[in-house]
């Protein structure tokens, strides 16, 4: 193969590469870029301060829900045909949004968003794996995936304050439209198409029900348990719920001849174990990014801008090491290494910040720590989820992309369901202390309990996972 050949290919993947991130940037931003946004939301179209949660809530459930059967319909049918038709739902449901004069419109748009980026970004995994199969290229890719998973969410309340406050919220959702139409053309040139394995090998059409709303009640009984309206009853017995849905799941995949979620890739110890990591990472992640919004905002003061540029130490780092330095470091030293020493750092951060006062400082208490943070998930995101899929088959990759996505997810609502609960039930306790110190002692609480969340995940990384030779 001539050099001018094997160059263009490169190029191609490369290009290929840029539509993938170009959509999981579009999901990622879409969780947070509505955050800034609520409060005009809420004056706007009228909701409640329960009903507001929706809107936020309604795209959640809808994501984390399908993601694993997304990924397992992309194994059948192939990768390429689930992208395209996640980021062309995606698009449309983002111009639905955009042009919504009433609640019910957006709630209802926000859910299709979830849809169509449970099924775009359910393969985007397994594409680069496939795309990018050697160690220092994957290391390179998983990357760029890193930063786009881990700063997006930081990007997204920067855009949503700057949007909100000088062209209006609904451009938060239009702006997907035009980005989301080029990439949709692109996408049909460049990315390649693989065929899968037929709707016979694994058309669960019960276990896809049972996994979907198994999965979407846990998640709804998650976030709803910050809500004031929940009581212990109910969360107690749609838990219950859930997990008998859940049950029922893993009883059937394990009988039937073809099922959906193939339950020998949990005998591999290294993806299993990775994708706790992974929940444990997000949940402390985005918790972590959820109740330092609010410190800055209610004890230092900060107005929703400026909270939202306060925040760029942490995707700055993260490109630095994500993008640069840490893709090299995982090449030389194997990514478990990397995963532990990026946990520590993050876990560091998060000691640091706990300590911080009512009447703190950014440039002592909250810059620095957030410059630490980015650097420390830099590091670890990229190399926990090269664990998790290089720990499945080439024929499972669809399964596996879904899977991590899914633990990201679960993450993510766990952490900020568990620590913005936590937060406010230390807060309400200690109320005769004064308003902003029984806050601070909120947010400390929750900054110690993600740390114990990245603790475990450093514990089951030294004891369970193991380098892969090849």
């Amino acid at each position: 193969m001539s050099v001018d050949v094997v160059v263009e290919a490169a190029r191609g993947r490369g290009k290929a590469l840029v539509v993938l991130f170009v959509m999981q940037l579009m999901i990622i931003l879409d969780g947070t870029v509505v955050t800034v946004a609520l409060p005009t939301i809420q004056g706007d179209l009228g909701f409640s301060q329960a009903g507001l949660a929706w809107v936020m809530n309604s795209y959640l459930i809808a994501f984390a829900g399908l993601l694993l059967l997304a990924g397992r319909i992309g194994d059948l049918i192939g990768s390429k045909r689930i992208f395209l038709a996640g980021l062309g739902l995606f698009t449309a449901a983002s111009l639905l949004c955009g042009l919504a004069a009433d609640k019910e419109v957006l709630i209802a748009g926000r859910f299709l968003q979830g849809v169509g980026g449970a099924l775009a970004s359910a393969v985007i995994l397994g594409m680069i794996v496939n795309l990018f199969p050697k160690p220092g290229e994957q290391a390179r890719a998983m990357g760029v995936y890193s930063f786009t998973a881990a700063s997006g969410a930081s990007i997204g309340l920067i855009l949503g304050g700057v949007i909100t406050q000088t062209i209006g919220w609904h451009w938060a959702f239009l702006i997907n439209v035009p980005i989301g139409a080029i990439a949709l053309a692109f996408a049909v040139r460049l990315l390649a198409h693989q065929p899968g394995l037929g709707l016979a090998n694994g058309a669960d059409v019960l276990g896809a029900v049972l996994v979907t709303a198994g999965l979407s009640l846990g998640v709804y009984t998650i976030v709803q348990t910050a809500e004031p309206s929940a009581t212990l009853t109910r969360t107690l017995l749609q838990a219950a719920a859930s997990i008998a849905l859940l049950a029922a799941f893993v009883v059937r995949q394990a009988r039937i001849k073809n099922p959906l979620l193939a339950l020998r890739i949990f005998r591999r110890r290294q993806l299993s174990v990775a994708n706790i990591v992974v929940v444990l990472l997000f949940a402390a992640g985005f918790g972590f990014q959820f109740t330092t919004a609010l410190y800055v905002q209610r004890v230092l003061g900060y107005d929703s801008l400026t909270t939202g540029l306060a925040f760029l130490p942490a995707p700055l780092m993260n490109a630095l090491m994500s993008l640069s330095i840490a893709p090299r470091l995982t090449v030389r030293f194997g990514p478990r290494k990397m995963l532990i020493a990026g946990l520590v750092v993050f876990l560091l951060a998060l000691l640091w910040i706990s300590q911080a006062p009512v009447d703190g400082s950014y440039v002592v208490n909250v810059g620095p720590v957030l410059a630490v943070m980015g650097a420390g998930i830099g590091v670890a995101i990229p190399a926990a989820i090269m664990l998790a899929m290089s720990g499945a088959d080439p024929s499972d990759a669809g399964l596996a992309s879904g899977l991590n996505n899914t633990a990201q997810q679960a993450g993510a609502a766990i952490g900020t369901a568990v620590l913005a609960t936590l937060a406010a039930s230390t807060t309400a306790h200690r109320a005769t202390e004064g308003t902003l110190k029984a806050l601070r002692d909120g947010y400390g609480a929750a900054w110690l309990a993600a740390a114990g969340f990245v603790f475990a995940a450093v514990v089951l990384s030294i004891s369970l996972l193991r380098e892969r030779h090849t």
